[in-house]
């Protein structure tokens, strides 16, 4: 029986390995879902890297080739984040771990 179990155990390790890297192949080939899946990603972290202001006002974050757009109705909050254009592309690429974004656009 413990043949069994370790044939088990070897072909359930390799049939996870599989799947993980079938996974990271299908999202490094599909740039829309890879987007989509940062942005969930960088709206999860937006309070902590912005504030409970900026993100109480955020409307919606959506990232399209490198480029973060940021919407919202505030007209201030308009001009600080224009202001802080650098600073959030520094933020946002250190909370993700690599370099996401190269570009903020406020609409």
């Amino acid at each position: 029986m413990l043949y069994g179990q370790r044939t088990y155990s070897y072909f359930y390790n390799m049939a996870q390995l599989h799947i993980g890297d079938a996974i990271k192949t299908f999202l490094n080939k599909s740039t829309s879902i890879k987007n989509g899946v940062r942005a969930v990603q960088i709206e999860t972290v937006w309070e902590e890297l912005m504030g409970k202001t900026i993100a109480k006002y955020t409307d919606k974050i959506q990232i399209v080739n490198q480029t973060l757009f940021i919407q919202t109705a505030a007209g201030p909050l308009k001009q600080e984040l224009l202001y802080q254009k650098n600073k959030i592309i520094e933020r946002v690429n250190e909370a993700m771990g690599e370099r996401v974004i190269t570009e903020v656009v406020i609409r």
